[in-house]
């Protein structure tokens, strides 16, 4: 499928967010699909997946009803990078329709969550950055999603919006299975927000892929710290490729933080990954592969922060 194909589907344009949630309410009380439209990097090579339009549904079920398209791209309510202040510290906040290029570009993102910036130079190549978005990320839920690796490491919060209101979401409870998230058919994703670490806090990046760009990863991991006196204070991770979610590592989080870094030892780091990570083969790669790269870079992030692994 091409953009040019786009002409047979219906599609809309809404003047705010409010006419766009009674709209995609509408079509949830009808049954009926609803594709919210950005940049398209990732829904319009998946319906080169799917059955021709007026073919029967898989199932024998009739012809398969193609979504309402609803072009979200110049929503101002969608878009923006801010930072607001607050008693428990600075909170980033990045509009759902904002670009990867944007992300790589803005000031605020560079100085205050160099990860987010940095991953996002690795999202394809610059035509991809100029169009994906990370709602779109977070709304496919690919396990492969670089995104959303970073957005676990900084334990981001998704806004949500729908007819009843607004609801946060933590990434940590937004993905409930291969490409499925707990975001009702009515709600929208709006933004996501960032509780910021303290300035100049350590931060790491690896995505192993067959190109630099251009490449889904075979392995990708995500990581934020702040470390006191030799402690972890604080441990953020996200792992792509490896699960059929978004990996949290759990495990490798809860080890790292139990005592201090200098007393961890490698057999128990790799052991911890074993724990947290059911990667399977495919035409990327192979399940030993990535399981060989998952040790190798959850032992080079924790190096870096100082643990003799």
């Amino acid at each position: 499928m091409s953009i040019a194909d786009l002409g047979l589907f219906e599609m809309r344009r809404v003047s705010g967010l409010g006419a766009l949630c009674e709209l995609v309410a509408e079509q949830a009380a009808r049954g009926a699909a609803v594709a919210l439209l950005a940049g398209g990097t990732d829904w319009v090579v998946e319906q080169e997946l799917r059955p021709p339009l007026g073919a029967p549904a898989p199932g024998g079920a009739g012809p398969a009803a193609p979504p309402l398209v609803v072009d979200v791209s110049r929503l101002s309510d969608l878009r923006g990078i801010s930072i607001d202040g607050g008693t428990h510290g600075d909170t980033l906040r990045v509009g759902a329709a904002t670009t990867y290029l944007e992300m790589r570009r803005s000031d605020a993102i560079v100085e205050r969550a160099p990860l987010l910036a940095r991953m996002s130079r690795d999202v394809g190549a610059v035509q991809i950055q100029a169009r994906g978005t990370l709602g779109g990320n977070l709304a496919t839920a690919s396990p492969a999603a670089d995104g959303v690796a970073a957005l676990a490491a900084y334990d981001a919060t998704v806004v949500v919006q729908s007819v009843r209101g607004e609801r946060r979401i933590p990434m940590s409870a937004l993905q409930t299975g291969y490409k499925r998230t707990s975001r009702a058919p009515d709600e929208v994703i709006v933004a996501v927000e960032i509780a910021l670490p303290e300035r100049g806090s350590p931060w790491y990046w690896r995505k192993v892929g067959a190109r630099r760009a251009q490449a889904i990863s075979k392995v990708a991991l995500a990581g934020v710290a702040e470390v006191r006196s030799g402690r972890l204070a604080r441990l953020g991770l996200g792992m792509a490729s490896v699960a059929p979610t978004t990996a949290l590592l759990p495990t490798v989080r809860a080890l790292s933080l139990s005592r201090p870094l200098g007393e961890l030892t490698a057999a128990e780091v790799d052991a911890a990954v074993a724990q947290d990570i059911a990667p399977i083969d495919d035409v990327r790669s192979t399940r030993a592969y990535r399981e060989h790269c998952a040790r190798g870079v959850v032992r080079e992030l924790l190096r870096q922060l100082g643990a003799p692994v």
